[in-house]
């Protein structure tokens, strides 16, 4: 795609669906510690992660927008600290406790403060916990606008304008063992196919029957991005509708979008502990009118 098609691509989508003419984008980003016990010892990152802010306008704004943890069998601490946040020795300092992984930043309400972060800035994560297992960190970054790629996102206002059927759309994961990876990855579609065809789909959020680090969802709709999601069991009624509430607390459009037409590239894993996990996930989705949402107008991703 010319940069000339992207950018009338941006401008049409912003005529027609009343979408911000950017690139609008959201992304998790994951890391591990194994047997630190009390010491509060810097993540290993995941794979396909970068705890570098990536490179956007500075005139836009980049938000840490969510945090949480899953700590195996210890309480301990999740630290996110830089010398462009409050300060670099303590940061964001968050208490964590064992087997909850619950969002610890976001209070989901309309009077809830996000952290700016500043492009290309590189971020410290640090965890405590187990003293032999493997606990994980996880942050959600929103970027109002990311060159290249533009996910497909919308309001809470445009979900009830445009929105018809709810869908439970369910899906198995099996995490590897003694991994704190991304892995068990499946598409969307692998275990129910009863999406129609060519039909976009809301995300409003998802739950899980086993408790999972995080779950995150990409693809094409996501500009490739993955999306992640505390994966906390006894939490439901947030996590069912966790990016609506995103979406109204923010007053911004974080609730994605996804066409059925790209079902089998739209991909699901999930982040364990020591032991592999086998969660069964409902993605809470909402069938949307024809036309109502801003197309995808991704091109290359970089930091």
């Amino acid at each position: 795609m010319t940069l000339f098609n992207w950018l009338l691509l941006r401008l049409l989508n912003w005529l027609m669906f009343g979408a911000m003419p950017f690139g609008v984008a959201m992304e998790v980003l994951s890391g591990f510690v194994t047997g630190v016990g009390a010491t509060i010892t810097a993540v290993t990152v995941n794979t396909g992660n970068s705890l570098q802010v990536r490179s956007a306008p500075f005139d836009k704004k980049v938000w840490l927008i969510a945090a949480w943890a899953f700590n195996d069998t210890a309480a301990g601490v999740l630290r996110i600290r830089s010398p462009r946040l409050h300060d670099f020795v303590q940061g964001i300092r968050l208490r964590v406790v064992n087997n909850n992984t619950d969002d610890i930043l976001s209070g989901l309400a309309p009077m809830d403060f996000k952290q700016r972060l500043i492009p290309q800035d590189v971020l410290t994560v640090e965890l405590s916990g187990s003293a032999a297992n493997i606990d994980t960190g996880h942050l959600l970054l929103y970027y109002e606008d990311l060159p290249g790629v533009s996910g497909r996102f919308i309001d809470n206002d445009l979900l009830m304008a445009a929105g018809v059927n709810r869908i439970g759309q369910e899906v198995s994961v099996t995490t590897t063992a003694a991994s704190g990876q991304y892995t068990g990855q499946v598409a969307i579609n692998v275990t129910n196919d009863n999406f129609k065809a060519n039909t976009d789909y809301a995300l409003l959020g998802v739950t899980c029957d086993t408790r999972l680090g995080t779950i995150r969802v990409q693809g094409v709709d996501t500009g490739n991005l993955g999306l992640g999601i505390p994966g906390e069991p006894t939490m439901r009624h947030v996590y069912a509708n966790y990016f609506q509430r995103l979406s109204v607390s923010m007053k911004a459009p974080l609730i994605p979008v996804f066409n059925s037409a790209n079902k089998a590239a739209i991909l699901v894993d999930a982040t364990g502990h020591t032991g592999a996990i086998t969660s069964v996930l409902t993605f809470h989705m909402v069938e949307l009118l024809p036309g109502k949402a801003p197309a995808s107008i991704t091109t290359a991703v970089g930091q």
